[in-house]
């Protein structure tokens, strides 16, 4: 089954419709196949069905709203927003289906908090009145954190992409600072949405998101400071995380409150690289050392590149250059690993 292009034409799709049509009545086999699967009738509106029915959509009329509903969000206009809503309010919610550029679909909040994205020329861009957009969605019945089950939140979707203008909607519409993404997320998995902002490197995000009170053990921990946050209950992955996170500012306390709470000095990341990977990267000789102490692997390798906290000592100090600490964490880890492969 094919999916729209990215700008449908809709006056393109009936050409290809009246070509289908004519091809049949010439007796075109295939031609004639595709529209007896919808009609026994060889005329343009079964020509169009068959067209639709290809596309995923049950009708044409349905075709058209979903391609008229994408180029309203596109181009962020209120006037036709309201219109189609007055008329289709489900269309606040239900997924915008069968594209080729969001091949497991999008909400359409979602959809919005992805604009400054385009995906067309894959470049940023600054795209005003997503706000307006997202609030005129959320009016309508759009779940400010979304469906259960999603994967993650349209505010995580919105930190991600960096659109402040959205995430400030969100907030007003009260969706959820604390909630975490799924283990699986294609983003940051297991992350809040002030992660997903700090890994990004969504500045003013992370700005909107802290004065509306946002917190994050990892964050916390790359500040020295998560009491308020660790409990019995904080999940082993986001442990992890912090302790990689207070691996590599030095905040040797919160290496140890984390040890203390059952962290393994060893857990590890998606791609099997330890807190010491970490320490070791950023030339933080004195968490290499404290880790050590503590009982953590020099020889421990990653998945993704098979390398030891030496290695990637090594790979770091040749991007940056000499003076960022990696000399000393490489005469610390030289004597105790196992040569490279």
């Amino acid at each position: 089954m094919p999916d729209l292009p990215l700008r449908p034409d809709l006056a393109q799709l009936r050409r290809q419709a009246k070509d289908l049509l004519r091809a049949a009545q010439r007796d075109d086999k295939d031609a004639v196949a595709r529209l007896r699967a919808v009609s026994d009738r060889l005329i343009l509106d079964s020509a169009l069905l068959a067209l639709a029915r290809e596309y995923g959509f049950a009708s044409w009329a349905k075709l058209k709203t979903e391609v008229d509903r994408r180029e309203i969000l596109d181009r962020r206009d209120v006037t036709r927003l309201n219109a189609l809503l007055a008329e289709h309010p489900e269309l606040a919610v239900q997924p915008m289906l069968h594209w080729c550029d969001h091949p497991q679909g999008a909400t359409p909040l979602g959809y919005v908090a992805m604009l400054r994205y385009d995906t067309s020329r894959g470049i940023w861009r600054d795209v005003p009145g997503t706000g307006v957009i997202a609030r005129k969605l959320l009016e309508a019945g759009a779940p400010p954190d979304g469906a259960p089950g999603d994967a993650e939140t349209p505010l995580m979707t919105a930190a991600s992409y960096g659109d402040a203008e959205v995430t400030r909607v969100l907030i007003e519409a009260g969706a959820d600072l604390a909630i975490t993404a799924a283990p699986d997320a294609g983003g940051v998995p297991g992350g809040t949405a002030l992660r997903h902002a700090a890994v990004f490197g969504m500045v003013d995000v992370v700005k909107v998101l802290l004065a509306a009170g946002a917190t994050d053990l990892v964050q916390a921990a790359a500040a020295g400071n998560i009491t308020a946050l660790l409990s019995a209950e904080t999940p082993e992955r986001e442990r992890v995380a912090a302790l990689r996170m207070a691996a590599e500012h030095g905040q040797l306390d919160v290496i140890d409150q984390l040890l203390g709470a059952q962290t393994p000095v060893d857990g590890v990341d998606a791609d099997g690289s330890t807190a010491l990977h970490e320490a070791a990267y950023s030339g933080r000789a004195d968490s290499v050392r404290y880790l050590l102490a503590r009982g953590a692997d020099p020889a421990r390798r990653d998945n993704r590149f098979d390398s030891t906290p030496l290695g990637w000592c090594r790979h770091r100090r040749d991007e940056t250059g000499p003076g960022q600490g990696h000399e000393e964490v490489e005469q610390i880890l030289a004597p105790i690993t196992p040569k490279e492969r």
